[in-house]
């Protein structure tokens, strides 16, 4: 194992002797390629104890290749004689746990492992250690901010390829076809999250989805791109003025970029997450849309698109390191019959100043 992956196993252990965990589980993607650093992944977990080295489980063909490439001792199961939970339980045990109490990830246990897992040992120490691994991945190491600005360069490539497309009568999925293309031919892996472009009172919607919906003229389309790269994403949203649009919607765009930009002035090591919000939150109140702000407004980036430490909100005590990365601002000022204007970017908390991954510019765009 290197020195940079045997470093965040390290890391791990500090933080399970804080948690009083004895053993951790890894098999969401993320996390796999976290310790690992191999994207190409499948039926895998490692397990991580408190104290000594790491093992890997995973299909007996894949055993040596895993091995190889992660420097973490494997074994392999012989499917379907042999599964993945019945190896696992055999190497927990060979650890001499009798009696661990193990910790979870936030997503993606499958239920089978789960099952065996609690009829092998005491499901009463079971544990959900998700800000754990969240907390552990929330400071960037240099490589993997190199990474994220590779993902923000694709995304900024889709980005302007979307914005190019608008025009009245274009349909949304095609805008969105665009953008998808560019961001592929410019490197990423793929999109980091299901991707948005939006127009009119669907603008409102708190997770919509491109639709067959046409644009029309007197409308905004907002346009929400995300890349990966090497596991590592990025994302941006824009939004797109497609001829005369109300007046008030042109005030709610500004003022929302008045708020990102206070937020990213207020972003140093140091700070709260809720301070951050704070300042953001300032500039909405003071322009009378309180009511229509929602209570966060950014998450961490990394492997995943959001991950929950930290969370930019109200009142959120996590503190501002330098290393973080984060999206600033996720939410708009939510207006009925007005749509919601936003503008979004990822942005990396330096230690002198802060660094904008996703280098597009921030403008109110016209189509």
């Amino acid at each position: 194992m290197g020195p940079r992956f045997a470093n965040r196993i390290t890391n791990a252990q500090k933080l399970m002797t804080e948690s009083g965990l004895d053993l951790l589980i890894v098999v969401n993607r993320e996390n796999l390629i976290y310790f690992t650093g191999m994207i190409q992944i499948e039926c895998l977990a490692i397990l991580i104890p408190k104290e000594g080295d790491p093992c890997a489980v995973t299909l007996w063909l894949d055993a040596e290749f895993v091995s190889n490439e992660s420097g973490i001792k494997t074994y392999g199961y012989l499917f379907p004689k042999e599964n993945l939970v019945g190896k696992l339980i055999e190497r927990i045990k060979a650890f001499g746990m009798k009696e661990p109490k193990i910790g979870f990830e936030r997503y993606f246990v499958d239920y089978g492992v789960y099952d065996g897992l609690r009829q092998a040992f005491s499901e009463r120490l079971f544990t959900g250690a998700g800000e754990l691994f969240y907390r552990l991945r929330s400071i960037k190491e240099t490589q993997e901010v190199d990474l994220m600005r590779h993902a923000g360069e694709a995304a900024c490539a889709g980005m302007d390829a979307a914005i190019k497309a608008v025009r009245p009568g274009a349909r949304e999925l095609d805008i969105l076809a665009e953008a998808e293309y560019a961001m592929l031919k410019a490197g990423s892996g793929g999109s980091s999250f299901r991707p948005q472009v939006v127009s009119g009172t669907r603008t409102l919607l708190t997770h919509p989805c491109a639709s067959n919906k046409l644009i029309a003229g007197g409308e905004i389309v907002i346009i929400h791109v995300g890349s990966t790269y090497e596991g590592y994403c990025s994302k941006m949203c824009r939004t797109v003025a497609v001829g005369s649009i109300p007046k008030e919607q042109q005030e709610i765009y500004e003022l929302v970029l008045t708020a990102q930009q206070a937020a990213i002035d207020a972003l140093r090591p140091g700070v709260t997450a809720g301070q951050v919000d704070a300042a953001a939150r300032k500039v909405i109140i003071e322009a009378g849309y309180g009511k229509h702000y929602l209570d966060h407004i950014g998450y961490g980036v990394g492997l995943r698109q959001s991950e929950f430490y930290p969370i930019i909100g109200k009142e959120r005590p996590e503190m501002i390191q330098s290393g973080m990365i984060v999206d600033l601002l996720l939410s708009s000022v939510y207006v009925k019959d007005i749509g919601g204007p936003r503008v979004t970017d990822v942005i990396h908390v330096g230690g002198a100043e802060n660094e904008i991954l996703t280098r597009y510019p921030r403008n109110l765009f016209r189509a």
